[in-house]
């Protein structure tokens, strides 16, 4: 007996390995700096901390509606009026345990087998998976670096069959940190329209922008999916909330699946996220702040040491480094750098075909962290040069 035939297209996510081999390494006893995972660095606001002893206090640790609990539903609403001007329906907001379940929702009520979902490439690793899985097929459309990474509405054009069913766009993106600029998210949305598609917008890097303003694909068009959660701004990535927010259409079938799926999402952390929405709001600030200045010291250090980046990401806390001229084969050079200089970086190839030649370094750590690292990459590169 084998596992079924549907996991022999789930590719291993490369970075694990990267982090399997540096805990491996810090058991020797071996000093890693840290900038492959995508993992904020800070401790969760305050006034999450307050709102979760308080949930377990007054024992609200039984299951809420599967649609999530009506409190965090109106939350939400309210800060995507407040944030982006759009008028979201709390019915149309569904609460998971993390953005990554919310997708397998998504995709499991959208995307009948053969059915194809155009991403870019590179994407983040895991999008391509979750499609799969269900039996549809991603459709890769190659963005490139000197366009900042982001699609052409004329490369998505050529790519559109009869079986396409979605537009799939992350603004900010992983890995690569750049923002789709609100002009072509417009013409992203008139190829949708024109073609009857709907459009995936992954928004879990939302606030987290140092320069110019991300904008919601809600605000362009009503026939869109909105995947976002509490990790990344609010520093929650192990209290694992999440949601998505869908076309009326679509929520009563996802509501089924997640009542046979997950039930509902954590209580508790469902009562931590209202207050993370009403209340963090100098807790992110001070974070974001915190993150411009690691990204322009980066931006600096590496660009001094000849890995110029084209295209400064302004979103998320990633810069997605072209090393071609080192070295084609990114998994071999990341190991490389981690067994010489204990540097810990993410391959390119783990984000799609279109990523080999290039290595993600993250800036979700200290400064005294991120200095080190960059002092142990110059040391690195001038033995390589």
């Amino acid at each position: 007996m084998k596992p079924a035939t549907r996991c022999e297209q789930i590719k291993p996510f490369i970075v694990m390995d990267v982090m399997e081999k540096i805990h491996q390494m810090e058991a020797a006893g071996i000093d890693v700096v840290h900038m492959e995972i995508g993992e904020p660095d800070f401790d969760v606001p305050e006034c999450v901390n307050r709102a979760t002893r308080a949930a377990l206090d007054c024992h609200a640790t039984s299951y809420t509606h599967s649609l999530g609990d009506i409190r965090l539903r109106e939350a939400i609403a309210q800060y995507h009026k407040d944030t982006y001007g759009t008028s979201v329906d709390p019915g149309q907001i569904l609460v998971t345990s993390g953005t990554s379940p919310a997708m397998l929702l998504l995709f499991s009520a959208l995307v009948n087998p053969g059915d194809e979902v155009i991403v870019s490439d590179p994407h983040y690793a895991c999008y391509a998976n979750f499609i799969h899985y269900v039996q549809g097929v991603p459709v890769f459309v190659q963005v490139f670096e000197d366009e900042g990474f982001v699609f052409t509405p004329e490369a998505i054009e050529v790519r559109i069959t009869s079986k396409t069913k979605a537009i799939f766009i992350n603004s900010p993106s992983n890995p690569t940190g750049n923002v789709i600029p609100e002009d072509r998210m417009k013409e992203i949305v008139a190829v949708a329209e024109k073609h009857g598609l709907y459009i995936i917008s992954d928004e879990i890097y939302h606030g987290l922008v140092y320069e110019g303003k991300e904008h919601s694909i809600l605000e362009y068009t009503p026939h869109a999916f909105v995947l976002n959660g509490f990790s990344k701004l609010f520093a929650m990535t192990g209290l694992r909330l999440g949601y998505l927010i869908a076309p009326p259409a679509f929520v009563r079938a996802l509501q089924v699946l997640q009542q046979n799926f997950f039930i509902c999402a954590n209580s508790v952390t469902q009562l931590a996220g209202v207050a993370a929405l009403k209340e963090a709001e100098n807790d992110t600030r001070k974070m974001k702040e915190i993150y411009n200045r690691r990204r322009l010291y980066m931006l600096q250090r590496l660009n001094d040491m000849g890995l110029e980046v084209k295209v400064p990401p302004t979103g998320a806390f990633y810069i997605f480094v072209n090393v071609k001229h080192i070295s084609t084969d990114s998994y071999a050079l990341a190991f490389d750098i981690l067994e010489k200089a204990h540097i810990g970086v993410t391959p390119g190839v783990d984000f799609g075909a279109n990523g080999e030649g290039y290595l993600r370094f993250s800036y979700a750590n200290s400064m005294e962290n991120l200095t080190l690292g960059m002092d142990r990459m110059a040391s690195y590169l001038a033995t390589v040069s």
